[in-house]
């Protein structure tokens, strides 16, 4: 799998997750949406990864997966983000994963 990640979305990135420890997950989050295969990709900072999270080299920086889930995602993706809808998203050559993906800022548990 391939992730890129543009200029747009790295700089946005670095302004929320604001020197923040931690890492960059795509995640196929099913919470309220009915059963495991019907799911929105957010993209989330998390400060701890789980035991199947599998890394993937970009262009910027390492993000991270759950092994379970990739077959809810493209081979080669891109994350952008769209300055006129205030969001992130998640594009591939074959189509947009989702246009307007949420990013959660998840902090850590005492």
């Amino acid at each position: 799998m391939e992730i890129m990640i543009t200029t747009a979305a790295a700089e946005k990135l670095n302004e929320r997750i604001n020197g923040r420890e931690g890492y960059l997950e795509l995640k196929y989050d099913t919470e309220d949406c009915g059963c495991a295969v019907n799911g929105v990709i957010a993209l989330w900072f998390v400060p701890e990864l789980d035991a199947d999270d599998i890394t993937f080299e970009t262009n910027d920086r390492n993000v991270y997966m759950e092994k379970s889930k990739m077959v809810f995602f493209d081979e080669k993706m891109t994350i952008d983000f769209s300055n006129a809808s205030n969001t992130f998203q998640l594009k591939s050559p074959q189509q947009i994963l989702n246009g307007y993906m949420s990013f959660v800022v998840k902090e850590k548990a005492d």
